[in-house]
């Protein structure tokens, strides 16, 4: 309309009385828009990464920058209006964390090098200055070779370029229909006792290798990153006790530059300063809850989840530093928009995870199922392990409770759809929750089960615990456990989106007419099955 008419058109209108206005009653917008609405033009989801990245740092279980965190938490969701946000604690063990670190070239010339104190290995109290040996000692069949010969060295365990890989895949990675695809198939489960036996084995070597080294007389011992392009990792685990001796990895081009001088007759002399602590307060690691409460206590809950803590070596942005930001966004999201669910909706931010799911395990066992106890104090990698084979599993009074678990920890690329865990049941209902957000890319629904995450032991129980399909990106390229796990690593637009699907399906589940529907409680397998088709993968 020309500008002259629009302005004499308008003096002709006459306004309604004002009470006409609060007489009228606007129908709320859909739930769907008023999601997209509140995560997109006020999202806070990379202000919240931004501060646990930037601000607080990496996030080790039981450091003091776990601490921080924690708290941290607990606060955010009780100013959001978050009913009951609490700590719930559970053992662990020891605190660590890095003060500074050095460690150079001192013989044939100096060169500073690149690498990181290896988690929960002791300091070396001041400067420790020796030649280094090169003796690969990757299982304890190994040891003999070398007995005797390893005092007063700094021993490097890693043989040089064995542990590195020509990579053939793309550094940056979208999923292509294909790619999802792929996972959507069933895998028959495989019960095979003689490869446990095997497994359990190697469960214990971390610390057979440090009883060894210490018996030897060795000062320390460094191990070889295991990417190269000198990135990072320094992992650990044992934070039940803490190792003997000082421990440092050495980025790969470093590593394999000492391990060559020393294959030339002139072993390199290395001085490290390995400035850290062990925090003994308290062995407790915490995880964080928050509710929006239901309105039909008979219900039940639903919930979503991310892991919290992180390694040190970079700031733990995308792992998982992504995962707990959208699962607190989805919380503010919700929050802001009023909503009444008729299931509670849980929120949480696992500790513990790096080292075995810890934080998940606790809360199955305080809430959901109980499998037997360990005849013996477990270590980590066997309390990861060993899970799942402990019978009988007897469910707790909360178990039919839980109608839905949604996790997410695969770094920051945006949600592709969703692992249905095996659970054909509920593909129909999950499916038709994500149509929504085609359009966003995230619409599909695979029948495959993914693990090494929170959701992994609830699923195990039968339960309707689901982890998302996400683009990789640089996750398994460069940032995953790695010195680049930064905050310049996250892709906003793509966590915003995540954040939207999961603050979505929190929504539709706690509101469905009825809870998700499950797997049956497993119950022990047989020994073996004569008639399996051999497994390729055995050792």
């Amino acid at each position: 309309m020309h500008l002259v008419r629009l302005l004499a058109a308008a003096s002709l209108m006459v306004a309604p009385p004002a009470a006409s206005y609060a007489q009228e009653t606007v129908p709320p917008a859909p739930d769907f828009a008023r999601v997209v609405d509140e995560g997109t033009n006020r999202s806070q989801v990379m202000v919240l990464a931004q501060h646990m990245t930037d601000v607080i740092g990496p996030r080790l279980t039981n450091s003091p920058q776990m601490r921080t965190a924690e708290d941290w938490a607990v606060a955010k969701f009780a100013e959001w209006g978050l009913a009951n946000a609490r700590k719930e604690g559970f053992d662990f063990g020891r605190g660590w964390s890095i003060e500074r670190s050095s460690v150079r070239m001192m013989t044939p010339r100096a060169l500073q090098l690149t690498a990181i104190p290896i988690a929960w290995t002791p300091a070396t109290q001041g400067t420790l200055t020796a030649p280094v040996i090169v003796a690969p000692l990757s299982k304890r069949e190994h040891f003999a070779a070398w007995r005797g010969k390893l005092g007063g060295r700094i021993v490097m365990i890693s043989a040089p370029g064995a542990t590195v890989r020509e990579r053939t895949d793309a550094p940056f990675k979208r999923l292509t229909g294909e790619d999802i695809a792929k996972l959507d198939t069933f895998e028959e489960p495989r019960h095979d006792p003689a490869r446990n036996a095997r497994m359990q084995a190697a469960l214990t070597f971390e610390e057979e290798l440090d009883a060894f080294l210490k018996a030897e007389g060795a000062l320390a011992f460094a191990r070889m990153s295991y990417r190269d392009n000198k990135l990072l990792h320094g992992e650990g685990y044992l934070h039940r006790t803490g190792a003997s001796l000082p421990g440092v990895e050495i980025a790969a081009e470093d590593y394999r530059r000492l391990a060559r001088l020393a294959a030339s007759g002139t072993p390199p002399t290395l001085e490290i300063v390995s400035d850290v602590s062990f925090h003994d307060g308290n062995a407790e690691a915490y995880n964080i809850l928050a509710d929006i409460p239901g309105t039909d206590r008979a219900a039940g809950y639903v919930m979503a989840g991310a892991h919290y803590d992180s390694w040190v070596a970079g700031d733990g942005a995308v792992d998982n530093a992504a995962g707990s930001a959208m699962v607190m966004e989805a919380a503010r999201i919700l929050k802001a928009m009023g909503v009444r669910p008729k299931r509670t909706i849980r929120f949480a931010l696992w500790n513990g995870e790096e080292q075995g799911l810890y934080g998940s395990i606790a809360y199955i066992e305080r809430n959901l199922a109980r499998r037997p106890a360990p005849a013996a104090r477990e270590n980590a990698l066997q309390t990861y392990v060993n899970q799942t084979q402990r019978y009988p599993v007897t469910p707790l009074a909360g178990y039919r409770d839980l109608a839905a678990y949604f996790n997410i920890d695969n770094g920051s690329g945006r949600l592709r759809g969703i692992h249905a865990e095996n659970n054909a049941a509920a593909v129909p209902k999950l499916r038709e929750w994500l149509s929504p957000f085609a359009p966003m890319g995230s619409g599909a629904v695979v029948f495959g089960e993914t693990g090494g995450t929170d959701h992994q032991f609830m699923a195990a129980l039968g339960l309707p615990a689901f982890q998302f399909v996400q683009d990789p990106l640089d996750y398994n390229s460069t940032t995953h456990h790695s010195s680049a796990d930064t905050f310049d690593h996250l892709v906003p637009a793509d966590m915003r989106q995540g954040a939207m699907v999961l603050a979505w399906m929190l929504l539709q589940a706690a509101n469905a007419d009825a809870p998700l529907p499950r797997n049956p409680l497993p119950r022990q397998p047989l020994p073996t099955n004569p008639f399996a088709t051999p497994d390729p993968n055995a050792e």
